[in-house]
């Protein structure tokens, strides 16, 4: 386009160029609004009220709301009614006044639903966790020397986590429990979800194993919930010493501590439920070697490796909703890359790290949502 000689039909292209450009630019807008919203405790509130909810209703409901910015409640409902979070329902009483309602995203928010990610949610909001993100590109003062600054595409660093804070995440945790018990409930919380589906919907894929190991199983939401569902399985949550201790098994599920780089117990399966995308292609082909070398030991048929994890489907658009699916998977691409040197991958990807590991078959099932069960054969 000349600049010179802009016309009318220019300026349009410009100005809807201008409005997508904004729309991507505020989409932090969305997310803190929806902070703010959880922080004042909104959803409760809401929920508690059991019928549609009006401005006035909810600005009395708050507490300790100072007086001279009650009528920006409104602004903050107005753009998380946009966003899908609240939704407007007409009163009962009164056909022309509206109250607010949860919606299926809101309700997955309250705190007594056995699904809530508002730990999650509350984790990738903290400042700790955003602020590496304006690392990933700003200039940082290089300490060794100091007439040079870099920033982390021109440094070393593994992570941009770890060029904020000079530690890799897992160390922070060390100093921050409190952002540990937040990361964890939050995983906890996915796992219930996942497993919930996963046990309902693939149980064919847990059918005929006698034995199971969840390696990087944490406090063993996954592993309890398969162990309820197959009463004849043996089933075994291994982890960090650190995470496990303590924990108390039952009947057929017991824990064991270790470090998945090197061996682990054997079983007809192991289970690897959102680890790999923790780490980097090296890191993956170590955890999955061990895997095979686990399964391979078992002279049984059925055996296998069970991978829960996403599997990136970046040229599928064929509605909305896959869509925006893909682009969930791609946020989640970046924080890996943020926060932990990991990744989320296509199907090629995985088959080229199923392959380099020595395994030489394997079986992708879409789950719900954004998440794939993938087996994988010796």
């Amino acid at each position: 386009m000349n600049m010179g000689n802009a016309n009318v039909e220019d300026a349009n292209d410009a100005l809807q160029a201008q409005a997508h450009i904004w729309s991507h630019a505020f989409n932090f807008v969305s997310f803190m609004s929806l902070k703010c919203a959880l922080d004042l405790g909104i959803l409760e509130i809401i929920q508690n009220h059991g019928k549609p909810m009006t401005i006035t209703e909810l600005v009395v409901a708050l507490p300790m709301l100072n007086p001279t910015k009650a009528c920006d409640i409104y602004r903050i409902m107005r753009i998380l009614v946009h966003s899908g979070i609240f939704a407007r329902q007409k009163l009962y009483n009164d056909a022309q006044e509206e109250g607010y309602v949860l919606t299926n995203s809101s309700r997955i928010l309250l705190k007594d639903n056995p699904f809530c990610i508002t730990p999650a949610l509350n984790g990738m909001m903290d400042p700790v966790i955003t602020k590496p993100w304006s690392f990933l590109s700003t200039w940082l003062l290089c300490w060794l020397h100091a007439d040079q600054l870099q920033h982390w595409f021109q440094n070393d660093d593994h992570t941009p986590f770890a060029t904020t804070y000079a530690e890799t995440l897992w160390d922070y945790f060390a100093h921050d429990p409190q952002l540990k018990d937040l990361i964890n409930d939050g995983l906890a919380s996915d796992s219930q979800l996942v497993t919930n589906i996963l046990v309902d919907k693939c149980k064919e894929a847990f059918e005929g194993l006698n034995s199971l190991v969840d390696v990087g199983g944490g406090t063993g939401t996954t592993a309890k919930a398969i162990a309820d569902t197959f009463p004849h399985m043996e089933c075994t949550v291994f982890d960090l010493p650190n995470i496990v201790a303590g924990l108390q098994g039952s009947k057929n599920l017991k824990y064991v501590g270790g470090n998945k780089f090197e061996a682990f117990p054997t079983g007809d399966a192991i289970l690897l439920k959102k680890v790999l995308h923790d780490w980097d292609d090296e890191g993956c082909l170590k955890i999955l070697k061990r895997c095979k070398e686990a399964i391979s030991s078992q002279d049984k048929v059925g055996r296998k490796l069970i991978i829960i994890d996403m599997v990136v489907r970046e040229n599928e658009k064929v509605n909305d909703e896959a869509s925006n699916l893909t682009k969930t998977q791609l946020f989640f691409d970046m924080l890996m890359l943020v926060l932990v040197a990991g990744k989320e991958r296509q199907q090629e990807e995985w088959v080229k790290l199923f392959s380099a590991a020595g395994f030489r078959s394997y079986k992708i099932t879409p789950i719900v949502g954004f998440t794939s069960l993938i087996e994988v054969y010796p």
